[in-house]
């Protein structure tokens, strides 16, 4: 049967070509070796090819070393989102830095947890949550599980990040002059009775005159 289908195939292309089967496949081997060095040659003009390259470039490339930043406000946290390729991406949790470079795919820009980085997201960790309102270091009101969830988050960035920094804590700072306004009123009303409760001598006073004109009287 293959010596059929041999035999047949070689009449055809002697019929159609006008070459011998054994120039005919050096031909075709010829004319893809020659389409394979010229694909090689010219630039591709698949955009994402060469997107997909540079990504993969990137990834291999070796990471600089995480650079200790100290503490730092949260404001000055967030140009480490990785907007910026230049920048190390960092992400803190309970006020607790982290360099998560390493991790660009999943952090970086366009990774699942991209909204996380450049930020302490403690309490979205805690409850697994990506809207606004809980990307915050606060924690406070979270349940047990939520706490236990973080504390395992926590475990996992210590045992494979390196540790960066820690994010300032900020006091509010009340006005002095308003708090000094209550203690003056307080004075000022402490006062007030002294000014308008008659003294004890003007009392006996009222008293002795009211006696001696009792005392006329009689007589």
């Amino acid at each position: 049967m293959a010596v059929e289908l041999w035999e047949t195939l070689k009449e055809s292309i002697v019929a159609y070509t006008g070459l011998s089967p054994a120039t005919f496949f050096t031909v075709v081997a010829l004319v893809l070796a020659v389409y394979y060095m010229v694909s090689g040659i010219l630039p591709s003009s698949d955009p994402g090819r060469h997107q997909r390259s540079r990504e993969s470039e990137e990834q291999m490339r070796p990471l600089p070393p995480p650079v200790q930043l100290g503490e730092i406000t949260e404001e000055e946290l967030k140009v480490y989102d990785g907007s910026d390729p230049k920048k190390p991406l960092l992400m803190a949790i309970k006020g607790q830095i982290y360099d998560v470079s390493q991790s660009r795919m999943f952090y970086g820009p366009g990774g699942p947890y991209a909204l996380f980085a450049g930020k302490d997201a403690s309490r979205a960790l805690a409850k697994m949550s990506f809207e606004d309102k809980d990307l915050t270091g606060d924690i406070s009101g979270l349940g047990v599980f939520e706490l236990e969830a973080l504390q395992d988050w926590e475990y996992k960035f210590m045992g494979k990040y390196v540790k960066v920094g820690t994010v300032k804590t900020t006091v509010p700072v009340t006005d002095s002059s308003n708090a000094s306004e209550p203690a003056e009123a307080i004075d000022r009303d402490a006062a007030k009775p002294a000014e308008d409760v008659p003294s004890e001598n003007a009392a006996v006073e009222t008293v002795e005159s009211t006696s001696n004109s009792d005392t006329d009287k009689k007589e």
